[in-house]
């Protein structure tokens, strides 16, 4: 057994980064200075998206983009079970109302024709979420957002690099959000950012992110002297700080490096296990190029008798730090109190019964990996039926 304990997912901080954030806090502007321009311009080449607009974590990112959507009482937006409570969560911030679509369960993505069924004369947004890195079925979601006007509002917090038919996630959709948590595909400590190519959504995105004020000449109704500003809706202070955006730029220059990484690993994992009976690999859409944020494992329980809890503690006995995600939304007690049953999607709740995410990150090593799969390998012989 190692001596030292493998978390599922770590940032990578080296010198450059380090050497960003000081160069930052020996400058003049701690926030809202150049460094944010310099890293919306660079997430603008890595996306390929027209506007982005960096602010302060990836909730704030969901939050903005349901408000500039304009999501409020009476409207429902189709999402994902298979996420962090945050996605769904914006919903409520904005006061509509969350309705779920089951997943595919082959891709464990959402399932478009799930989508359909849920649609209503309510309904307002899609928001898809690219579970793991995985990219979506993006044609099929836009093609229903068309037929039944909607706003798509992709959740990429998991898929920043990932690529869907040749596209760069965070052009496809009206808005697309991004999270920069330690353990995500780059990290500027917190903070996140919404990408668009609507001019529109771009102008309530700046000013949501900054109490609703604005300096702009052309946006104010009254005076124009040099020092006024006005308030023209309620806003939030979800302004990202320059020392955050320094360290996202630096990030950035590694993300091809980090994402190759990922890949590496994942196709180690895969083929590991793709003849290993008892347990199903992540399966990929064809013409996709997945972020692999997570890797996780799905145990096939009629060849594996012990339930998921044993095997995750078995795992963690290892000092293999394995995760699982996620609980479906509709399940915490919050959304129990809302009104939310369990059976609303049965593909998402079965998965969640056999789900493990393994450790999955950058900094790890060949031997991590390898060390990794011989302790699956070895508990799932171990508790194999037969």
């Amino acid at each position: 057994m190692r001596d030292d304990f493998l978390p599922y997912g770590r940032q990578w901080i080296d010198e450059d980064d380090i050497q960003a954030v000081v160069n930052v806090l020996k400058s003049n502007y701690l926030t809202t200075g150049p460094a944010i321009k310099e890293f919306e311009d660079q997430l603008k080449s890595v996306t390929g998206a027209e506007y982005v607009v960096a602010i302060s974590n990836g909730t704030a990112a969901l939050h903005a983009a349901c408000f500039a959507a304009g999501i409020g009482e009476g409207d429902e937006v189709i999402t994902t079970p298979m996420t962090f409570a945050a996605t769904s969560n914006a919903v409520l911030y904005c006061g509509g109302t969350p309705v779920f679509a089951d997943i595919d369960p082959e891709t464990y993505n959402i399932d478009p024709k799930d989508i359909r069924r849920k649609i209503t004369n309510k309904t307002k947004a899609i928001i898809p979420v690219h579970y793991t890195g995985q990219p979506c079925d993006m044609d099929e979601i836009m093609k229903i957002a068309k037929e039944h006007n909607l706003i798509v509002i992709e959740d990429a917090a998991h898929a920043l690099g990932a690529e869907y038919k040749g596209r760069k996630i965070g052009s496809i959709g009206d808005m697309t959000t991004f999270s920069f948590h330690p353990v995500k595909p780059i990290t500027t400590g917190e903070g996140g950012a919404i990408t668009t190519n609507n001019k529109e959504f771009y102008d309530k995105l700046m000013l949501f992110r900054s109490h609703g004020i604005t300096r702009d000449q052309e946006m104010l109704l009254n005076d124009n002297a040099a020092w006024y500003y006005e308030q023209h809706f309620l806003g939030y202070n979800y302004r990202m700080t320059d020392i955050q955006a320094a360290l996202g730029c630096s990030q950035l220059n590694k993300l091809e490096f980090f994402l190759q990484k990922r890949r590496e690993y994942a196709k180690m994992y895969s083929e590991a296990f793709k003849d290993l009976e008892g347990v199903i690999i992540p399966k990929q859409l064809d013409d996709t190029l997945s972020g692999w944020h997570l890797y996780v494992l799905q145990l096939d329980t009629d060849k594996i008798r012990p339930d998921r809890r044993v095997i995750f503690d078995e795992l963690s006995i290892h000092n293999i730090g394995v995760n699982v995600h996620y609980i479906p939304v509709y399940y915490h007690p919050y959304y129990q109190k809302l009104g939310y049953k369990k059976g609303l999607c049965p593909n998402a709740e079965k998965l969640y019964e056999r789900i493990i995410t393994l450790p999955l990150f950058p900094k790890m090593s060949e031997e991590d990996i390898m060390y990794v799969i011989k302790i699956v390998k070895e508990l799932v012989d171990t508790y194999r039926v037969g």
